[in-house]
């Protein structure tokens, strides 16, 4: 029995092929079968093998899985075997006797059978797969599926000898397999890639010309058109799932107000009208008076979402202070910041969702409304406002476009103009950085020394165009007294590269 060599098994409900896998690993001294759950005979079998040991574990993804099975064995030299994959006695024989170097990741040919039929093509073909590893030298990644050896600045050695993989026994496996995998592949690549329904459909439809004629499923008859069939159905279910998932992110917007409730109940109606609503809304209070509470409880009872007052003392201009006790009650994955004087175009929550991406935070524009526009506005309480109405600047911010939006937004690598009355932000990032600095008192640069944190901590900035549209209600200037010691903590910010501020929104997270 070779005894340097571990080899590691995930199982669940494997029965029928684990015992040829674990007869043609007998000269190895090690196995270790990590199963997730099997309700079948698998363990029974299993247990029937001299050199195997058993451990269990929830499903925590492939790859974690596989270095987790990793750590239970004795051996640095890992041979990583799949529960339907039979390695033939040349290719075993051929990896006891081999001379392995830590540097070096090795592979093996496989072959992937439908049923007891070899199948070479429809992307079926017979591959390489890297198996064999030193594990002080390597590891697999944390993929939840299409898991892989990482392999950077290692040598990869090929091994002789074949790996037969007897993946399907019939369709209902196969479409099993398809469910299973396309869940893993929407959970895995959640808000880091963009789908739609177009993008499913254009994915199955060249999936199924490319197995079928490109790569040869034709010539497989019935075999290679359902393979090919499944494969089409198979991207198109990952993608659409993909899409479905991208869509369930929970929300949390964020009002900030002081004092000017007739503006603040033009926003909150102005929310009341989204196409989608938000998760929840948090007033963000900086001290304002009665007036303002008592429009907050009259709008809960019929609010559609769950409506919160996050309120503190007046002690002056402490947005950014405000801010963060609001964020530190919220419930949502996501975060949308805006001001107590913007009225949000009805398709505002659903342009930040559709532009939203992992490690990105997003500054939105703003329409800003002439003081004539501003006073009809609150004392009619209504406003209509499209790209040829009177009494706005930043005509083209009128504009909202889900398809220019997606296609013209664009990532910028400074805080250059940037400004909290329209801006998002994933909530991990935010807590990445510590909120915002409650250090800032009075008006200015708390929103750019944010900004600029999550700059320094490597999340990428992206403006939104055409989407997100939000029309700034006209209100006097406050004053400025405070901006050479907030530009101060903002110059100290950009020099040592901060990324955590001290003081800020942990001091209020129970």
């Amino acid at each position: 029995m070779h005894t340097l060599i571990s080899v590691t098994i995930l199982t669940k409900n494997s029965e029928k092929h684990i015992a040829r896998c674990l007869t043609a690993l007998a000269p190895f001294s090690e196995i270790i079968l990590l199963d997730n759950g099997s309700t079948d005979n698998t363990i029974t079998i299993a247990a029937e093998f001299s050199n195997v040991l058993i451990r269990r574990a929830p499903f925590i993804g492939f790859g974690p899985l596989k270095n987790l099975a990793a750590s239970y064995a004795t051996h640095n030299w890992i041979l990583s075997v799949d529960s339907d994959e039979v390695l033939s006695p040349e290719l075993v024989q051929n990896i006891v006797t081999r001379n392995l170097q830590p540097n070096t990741v090795y592979q093996f040919l496989r072959h992937n059978y439908y049923g007891k039929r070899l199948i070479n093509a429809c992307g079926w073909e017979n591959d390489y797969v890297l198996r064999l590893y030193h594990r002080q030298t390597t590891a697999f990644t944390p993929n939840e599926v299409h898991e892989s050896i990482i392999r950077d600045g290692l040598t990869i050695e090929t091994i002789p000898g074949t790996m037969n993989h007897y993946s399907f026994a019939n369709t209902g496996e196969l479409l099993q397999k398809l469910n299973q995998y396309t869940t893993l592949f929407a959970q895995e690549n959640r808000l880091k890639k963009q789908s739609s329904v177009f993008k499913a459909l254009y994915k199955a439809m060249w999936a199924f010309i490319r197995n079928y004629f490109l790569q040869r499923g034709f010539r497989y008859g019935f075999e290679g058109f359902l393979i090919s069939a499944c494969n089409a159905n198979g991207s198109f279910y990952k993608y659409l799932k993909l899409h479905e998932a991208n869509r369930t992110m929970t929300i949390s917007l964020i009002i900030t107000t002081y004092n000017w409730p007739q503006a603040l109940e033009m926003v909150l109606q102005s929310v009341c009208t989204q196409t989608e609503l938000p998760d929840e809304v948090i007033i963000a209070d900086d001290g304002s008076g009665a007036a303002t509470a008592t429009l907050i409880e009259k709008y809960k009872a019929t609010f559609p979402v769950p409506l919160y007052h996050s309120w503190q003392e007046d002690q002056g201009f402490r947005a950014a202070q405000s801010r963060n006790k609001a964020m530190a009650i919220s419930r949502g994955e996501y975060i949308i910041i805006i001001d107590g004087d913007m009225l949000l175009h009805p398709d505002f929550i659903k342009s930040h969702k559709r532009i939203a991406a992992a490690n990105t935070f997003i500054h939105g524009k703003r329409v800003l409304l002439r003081p004539k526009r501003t006073q009809e506005i609150l004392q009619r309480k209504s406003y209509s406002i499209n790209f040829f109405s009177n009494g706005i600047i930043n005509r083209f911010n009128t504009i909202s476009a889900g398809f220019l939006a997606g296609l013209l937004s664009r990532k910028q690598p400074n805080i250059k103009a940037i400004r909290s009355c329209n801006m998002a932000f994933w909530r991990t990032d935010m807590l990445r950085v510590n909120g915002f600095n409650n250090d800032f008192v009075g008006w200015g640069r708390e929103d750019s020394e944010f900004a600029l944190r999550l700059l320094n901590a490597g999340v990428v900035r992206k403006n939104l165009v055409f989407g997100g549209v939000g029309y700034h209600l006209y209100n006097h200037e406050v004053p400025r007294t405070a901006l050479p010691a907030n530009d101060k903590i903002l110059t100290d910010t950009l020099n040592q590269k901060t990324t955590w501020c001290p003081n800020g929104i942990d001091q209020f997270i129970k």
